[in-house]
């Protein structure tokens, strides 16, 4: 039966503009990377979609290669689309990326013009849609000159087949850069995905002020420092974690006594807070008025409601910072 969405959808989840575009984004967007693939269940993927949507994130993160394998994310929300949602794309933010290896020879990874667009059809035809809402550069390449990759991105709005471009984890230098570049084109880059949360800050060393800058929104992915910042590891591995998965992302040696005693201590202050570590280190992440959304993860249908649970409270006092700050060392 095709999914039917409530009709107070959009009730519960706040909308923040993207930098200085028009473009507007819910507090929390679902991404795609792990448990929408191939080797994962359908019907999970398909029920974690349709409740991230019943809930107001309308925006999704995809990339080339989501999966495992490669390529079966976007095929896995394809098929939803296709079936549940396909009345509703003008209501949704589909977002995908190129970057990373997807096929061999020389043409099949970086961030050459030919790689790029050859990898944007491929997307396309495989979502079944005609045009993404946001085209990333999902990694800066030393071997292509930016100019060159900037100038795909470029093509790829005018040619239509995305409305709106962005970057990755482009150092502060290279953001700086990107944006000039884009902006004389006449195509600003809209926003930049960097990796952000409580055991790595590194935007705060100047990103944050090059995106203020130049008027670009920021969307962090990885807010719970991919599981750390959860529960899920304070008394150990489990078994069917991340980290103990063949095809997980999260490695064994991540997994630290001393992140775990931090992530511990982190918790009594959260539940002080009447949250969850994984409901607060997402409202942190949000406290920056630069951060417009927060990428988040999710294996079944409550992390999603975690998540968005974290919105009732998103506010810290500078007592709190300064005490968070002290348990991050």
């Amino acid at each position: 039966m095709t999914h039917r969405p409530l009709e107070a959808r959009y009730d519960t989840v706040p909308y923040q503009l993207c930098g200085r575009s028009g473009l507007q984004l819910p507090a929390i967007s679902l991404g795609l990377w792990h448990n929408f693939g191939e080797v994962d269940r359908y019907a999970d993927a398909r029920a974690m979609i349709l409740r991230a949507f019943d809930l107001g994130i309308t925006h999704f993160d995809l990339a080339n290669n989501y999966g495992p394998p490669p390529g079966s994310a976007e095929e896995t929300f394809g098929r939803v689309l296709a079936r549940d949602l396909a009345t509703h794309r003008d209501e949704l933010i589909i977002s995908s990326k190129a970057g990373y290896r997807m096929w061999p020879g020389p043409y099949g990874d970086g961030s050459s013009r030919k790689y790029l667009l050859a990898s944007l059809d491929q997307s396309l035809r495989r979502m079944g849609i005609d045009y993404v809402d946001i085209f990333y550069s999902h990694r800066f390449d030393p071997d292509t000159p930016i100019e060159e990759t900037m100038g795909a991105l470029h093509h790829a709005v005018r040619s239509g087949k995305a409305l709106y471009a962005g970057i990755s984890s482009y150092t502060p230098e290279q953001t700086r850069s990107a944006s000039l570049i884009l902006r004389s084109l006449g195509t600003p880059c809209i926003i930049h995905q960097p990796r952000y949360s409580m055991f790595d800050r590194w935007i705060e060393d100047g990103l944050v002020a090059v995106l203020r800058e130049a008027g670009m929104g920021c969307i962090v992915f990885s807010p719970l420092a991919q599981g750390l910042l959860t529960d899920r590891y304070l008394a150990g591995i489990p078994a069917d974690s991340r980290a103990a998965l063949p095809h997980g992302f999260l490695a064994r040696e991540h997994v630290t006594e001393d992140k775990l005693s931090k992530a511990r201590r982190l918790q009594d202050h959260a539940i002080a807070r009447g949250q969850s570590l994984a409901q607060m280190a997402v409202a942190w992440v949000l406290r920056l008025p630069e951060v417009t959304s927060a990428v988040i993860g999710a294996s079944r249908i409550a992390h999603i409601d975690d998540a968005v649970g974290a919105l009732s409270n998103r506010s810290f006092a500078e007592e709190e910072l300064d005490r968070i700050d002290g348990i991050l060392g």
